[in-house]
């Protein structure tokens, strides 16, 4: 930091005023001193921008600001160095950050979904201009995984990333496993209890934790895996039945984000020749979100409640494990003053955590390539010789059984569940197919993969 701004207090633009932006004007005023102290000068919220200037508020606004609803009192006046966007949404967000980095402003965000549909162009526009974008709140709320793999992990190669991403979901999913809720029930009580949005959606189906995996898989292997290419799929309608059976096998369901390298099995030894796909580089990355089986003993099955965790193995540190809280006022909250505590110390930008304008195109192991163990279950008809013919279809696939359990009748068929040792997505897709095929299934099957 220059001296000449070592007393010059950092002024921020405030966008949007609901439970973080409550949070950070609390922080602001309880941390004044610790703020000082860390960065050498003062921050300081000149405006606040929000949809309503009459609304009735229960928080009181940060020493000294005013509302405001015009963006343009934001993003224009010169004496703001820092736009914080907190309003979330696309469309926007992203006028009102392009309009901010054209008038020379660094930003602050929480915005994952922008940053993972969009955040390319932002992040090229930020270099260009030579500002600083930071999103720690946008990924885990509290937990510092962005910081750790932006800086902390540099000097490591990144082999793996899970987690549970999704505060919502894993709430949903603990109550359904340590209380016996259904979904639907457990959806309706973390909507009561305010976890859960009226619409859920974004929650529920995966769309929240993939966003967040895209900014990780960035940070974590310095490519652009375009959001559209995710496979993403939730939690909506799992069955208790599920959750029940999964405890009898020694596993916990929980919604995974996982990102991992998989080393081509015909890659050269100068890397070129990945399986084909044009890129010289010997290890593809097999992204996506789903519900998955974790072993009890695992330390991401005994993630509860609203609680994020992300697990990253690096070829020098080994195995770290990040845990906290992944949403909330005040953990939220402390994610963006952290970052704009950065920005008051000036220090350089390094948005994506890689040099150079853009980042190389990922590459992406196909969904039906990915192997893994299965847990699988069907509904049958209570009839001699089905376990039989259900054991064929999976073997006709090369598919090796490596538990199996028989429940009574249910009164909609009988439950077969199987647990597989390892196979490809397309071999159980094929296998479950020739099931139904043979008019062995009473209902489509349910299949996890087992980490």
């Amino acid at each position: 930091m220059t001296k000449a701004n070592e007393s010059k207090p950092l002024v921020a633009g405030l966008a949007g005023f609901g439970t973080v932006g409550g949070g950070l004007a609390r922080l602001l005023r309880e941390n004044a001193d610790i703020i000082r102290r860390r960065t050498g000068r003062d921050i300081v919220v000149k405006r606040v921008l929000v949809r309503n200037a009459q609304k009735a508020r229960n928080v009181p606004l940060p020493e000294g600001a005013e509302l405001t609803t015009d963006p343009a009192l934001l993003t224009d006046d010169p004496d703001i160095d820092v736009l914080v966007e907190l309003i979330g949404g696309i469309d926007q967000a992203r006028a009102l950050i392009d309009r901010a980095l054209d008038q020379g402003k660094h930003i602050v965000t929480a915005n994952k979904a922008l940053l993972a549909e969009e955040g390319l162009a932002l992040f090229q526009k930020a270099e260009r201009k030579k500002r600083i974008l930071r999103y720690e709140a946008s990924v885990a709320g509290a937990i510092p995984i962005v910081q750790a793999l932006k800086e902390s992990l540099t000097g490591n190669r990144i082999e793996s990333l899970m987690g549970i991403l999704n505060g919502t979901s894993n709430y949903i999913l603990s109550e359904m496993t340590s209380n016996g809720l259904d979904f639907d029930l457990a959806l309706k009580q973390a909507q009561e209890l305010g976890y859960a949005e009226a619409d859920p959606t974004l929650d529920i189906d995966g769309h929240d934790a993939a966003h967040k995996l895209i900014l990780l898989i960035r940070l974590a292997h310095g490519v652009n895996y375009p959001y559209t290419a995710l496979s993403v799929r939730g939690i909506r309608g799992l069955s208790a039945m599920d959750i029940r059976l999964a405890r009898e096998f020694g596993y916990r369901i929980k919604l995974i984000g996982q990102v991992r390298e998989v080393r081509c099995p015909d890659a050269k030894k100068d890397g070129k020749d990945c399986a084909g796909d044009g890129f010289d580089r010997p290890v593809r990355l097999e992204a996506g979100v789903f519900p998955a089986l974790v072993h009890h003993t695992f330390l991401l099955a005994r993630v509860g409640g609203v609680y994020n965790a992300a697990r990253v193995e690096a070829n020098a540190a080994g195995a770290l494990f990040f845990h906290g809280r992944g949403a909330g006022d005040l953990p939220t909250a402390g994610a963006v003053l952290a970052d704009l505590m950065a920005v008051a110390r000036e220090e350089r930008p390094n948005n994506t955590g890689f040099v150079g304008k853009e980042l190389p195109k990922a590459a992406i192991v196909p969904p039906e390539e990915w192997r893994s163990c299965y847990y699988v279950r069907v509904m049958v008809q209570d009839a001699p010789g089905v376990l039989r013919d259900i054991s064929g279809c999976m073997a006709a696939e090369g598919i090796s059984v490596a538990q199996m359990i028989q429940k009574a009748d249910e009164g909609q068929g009988v439950p077969l569940v199987f647990m597989t040792h390892e196979t490809s997505a397309r071999a159980m897709s094929d296998a479950l197919q020739r099931a139904v095929d043979a008019g062995l299934l009473k209902e489509p099957a349910v299949y996890f993969r087992v980490l």
